[in-house]
């Protein structure tokens, strides 16, 4: 198919990998298969008719969000403690622009929208009563299909038995070995409440963001309700005024409290994150999971190397020598930080104020696109400006960012951003 005719296949191969994020090695593979295929047309058009795929706007805006994502990691790399690894790791971080490319296009023209978007809310909605059956039932049948197919194929499952022992929360279609459940659902959350709110006015949006809102706070992760709190908040606000948009927070408050009586798991989160109110700095620490010993060791890697960074993904080899409290048993258990756990400090302690610095840079021209666009523009857009402001949110704990996974959600976010607000459909 000539470039000239945009890539219709583009919607179909965004939604592929989406679904395929509970096997994440398959869903990198379809990534990269991805990438792979826009560079081909382009190199078989000869980069002509480009306009067609996406406006010049829209490719300017994708393009820079990548690099400001990816230079970064290219500039920390100077100075990481295995310079060869880390260079390798940037080199094939490019993969992701060809493959942003293609994911802006999927959503540049109304028909690719509906596809994407209303793709993305299916997903979502299939994982949400998915993981209310497994409330139910105490499994989920997406996840038992997933697995019983690996045992056919490799004779192991996806998960150990010791994982399956030690779950603690709801994990979904994820698994008990990758317990992301609920950020992810926070984060794609906008997607399927534009579609309920749209197709089936506040009756839909209310029994939607209940639903979801079940799954994540069960889900466990403090930094999805967060994350999820601000989605009801921008999502809920225009459909319903301030007043009954309250009704929903009372609703979710009686909630926890119901929730904290019938759940053990559900009442030691809210007893340990109440701890957060104590002067005590030992009880901070162990309402914050141990973040506070993380952030101070990301601070002394602020300090230490404030240019360029430890290097994108080096904070757990640097955390021993930064770790505040050597020789203590830690509240996450055992062994050294992976990441800093907060976007800002991620960002400084891997990069550098240099990374920093970019990161801005980008966020400035997403913002500025934003701004200047037409109300048309916003509105076709806000799902994907939702979901990608509250992944971001800096207020908040967060997943690593230069992690293959949350790296590639992130950038995936963007990509749907700049391609639906700078839309063919203003040409």
């Amino acid at each position: 198919m000539a470039v000239t005719h945009g890539w219709r296949w583009a919607p179909a191969w965004v939604l592929t990998f989406v679904a395929m994020w509970p096997a994440a090695g398959y869903a990198e593979g379809i990534m990269v298969l991805g990438a792979l295929a826009a560079i081909v047309q382009l190199l078989l058009a000869r980069f002509r008719g480009g306009t067609r795929l996406l406006s010049g706007p829209a490719w300017a805006l994708t393009s820079v969000m990548f690099f400001a994502y990816w230079t970064p990691q290219l500039i920390s790399s100077f100075d990481a403690l295995d310079a060869r690894h880390a260079f390798y790791k940037t080199a094939t971080g490019l993969r992701y622009l060809p493959f942003l490319w293609l994911v802006a296009s999927a959503v540049a023209n109304e028909r690719g929208r509906r596809i994407t978007f209303g793709g993305l809310a299916i997903i979502v909605a299939v994982w949400t009563v998915d993981a209310l059956l497994q409330i139910i039932s105490g499994t989920s049948p997406l996840f038992w299909g997933i697995d019983q197919l690996k045992q056919l194929i490799s004779g192991h499952g996806m998960c150990t038995a010791a994982d399956v022992a030690e779950l603690d929360r709801l994990s979904g279609i994820l698994g008990p070995c990758n317990l992301k459940l609920g950020v992810v659902l926070a984060s794609l959350s906008p997607f399927v409440l534009f579609a309920a709110a749209r197709r089936f006015g506040l009756l839909g949006w209310s029994l939607t963001a209940a639903a979801i809102g079940m799954v994540i706070l069960l889900a466990g992760a403090r930094a999805a309700w967060l994350t999820y709190a601000l989605v009801l908040v921008f999502s809920g606000w225009r459909l319903l005024g301030w007043k009954k948009l309250l009704g929903v927070f009372v609703f979710g408050a009686v909630s926890l409290v119901v929730l904290a009586l019938v759940s053990p798991q559900f009442s030691e989160r809210i007893e340990r994150t109440a701890r957060v109110l104590t002067v005590d700095e030992n009880g901070v620490d162990m309402a914050l999971s141990g973040r506070a010993q993380i952030w101070q060791a990301a601070t002394c890697m602020i300090r230490e190397h404030p240019v360029n960074g430890v290097g994108a993904r080096n904070f757990r080899q640097e955390f021993p020598a930064c770790d505040p409290m050597p020789g203590q048993h830690p509240a996450w258990g055992s062994g050294p930080a992976h990441h800093a756990h907060q976007i800002v400090l991620e960002i400084l302690s891997e990069t550098g104020v240099i990374g920093l610095l970019l990161w801005l840079a980008g966020a400035a021209l997403a913002w500025r696109a934003w701004r200047y666009a037409s109300p048309e523009a916003r509105e076709r857009a806000r799902p994907a400006m939702l979901a990608l402001g509250v992944t971001v949110f800096p207020f908040n704990t967060h997943l690593a960012f230069y992690s293959t996974f949350w790296g590639g959600l992130t950038l995936l976010l963007a990509a749907l951003y700049s391609g639906s607000l700078l839309a063919r459909d203003d040409d």
